[in-house]
């Protein structure tokens, strides 16, 4: 990776990430589209760098509904699991989210990312987009609305008020990328250090179902892993089981 540091970009389709993407590279590096439908199936990864640093962005699927299309939704969380996994560390998650309501969704991607995927141990900051026509200063917003997301457990490491979208705003777009790009370069050198995905709690989990289906485990765990699913991400029982059950068969197919 050469010192580059590695952030993860999550959120739900239409919120804007791919022109987030670009706003921080400083030029087109992304494609844009107003069809969610044709978004991409898998993460991409993009290079990029700012005032002399270096940074590998991955663009998870957006997360949308789990009861607007559970299949699309399991294939998302799987492949954002896969991600994590793959990575030989993570420096941070940023969640983008469009002007508006802290919804359910969001709450729930929150906690898969930060809480069950990353097991609380890489920092995640808040991008709240489309604010191109907010009264006053964009970070309005976030004085307005703080309190919902502590009220709610939604607890980041930092947030930025932004448009990513030029249009008839080119001051508060370029005020927009001076915003995000210092607050990615203050979280990631914050010294923390980078987080290693195998050490999550969530991967650990999988690794005791793996052992279960020789035999090394109770069949409890399986029930469990579900069960917090279920309880910390606010997902229904089935589809909590069914994630679990994917998430497992693809650690058993990729162990050696």
């Amino acid at each position: 990776m050469g010192g580059s540091k590695n952030i993860v970009l999550f959120g739900q389709p239409g919120a804007g990430k791919s022109s987030l993407i670009n706003l921080m590279a400083g030029k087109n590096v992304a494609k844009t589209s107003s069809d969610m439908r044709s978004c991409t199936l898998q993460w991409q990864e993009y290079p990029i760098t700012f005032d002399g640093k270096s940074y590998n962005v991955f663009d998870t699927v957006g997360l949308e509904e789990p009861q607007l299309g559970i299949p699309q939704y399991l294939n998302a969380v799987e492949n954002a699991y896969t991600l994590i996994r793959k990575l030989e560390s993570i420096d941070l998650l940023l969640l983008c989210m469009r002007a508006g309501r802290l919804t359910p969704t969001l709450q729930t991607n929150y906690r898969l990312f930060h809480e069950f995927l990353c097991d609380k141990k890489v920092p995640i900051v808040v991008v709240i987009t489309y604010l191109e026509n907010e009264d006053g200063e964009m970070d309005n917003w976030w004085k307005r609305n703080r309190d919902i997301f502590d009220e709610r457990g939604v607890h980041v490491a930092g947030h930025a008020c932004i448009t990513a979208i030029r249009g008839n705003y080119p001051d508060r777009h370029e005020q927009s990328r001076t915003i995000i790009r210092k607050l990615v370069e203050e979280v990631t050198a914050g010294g923390q250090g980078a987080w290693k995905g195998g050490d999550s709690t969530f991967v650990s989990f999988m690794r005791k179902l793996k052992g279960l289906l020789v035999g090394k485990e109770k069949p409890r765990m399986k029930k469990n892993v579900a069960s917090r699913l279920a309880k910390r991400c606010n997902l229904s029982p089935d589809v909590a089981k069914e994630l679990a059950d994917r998430i497992r068969d693809d650690t058993v197919e990729g162990a050696t």
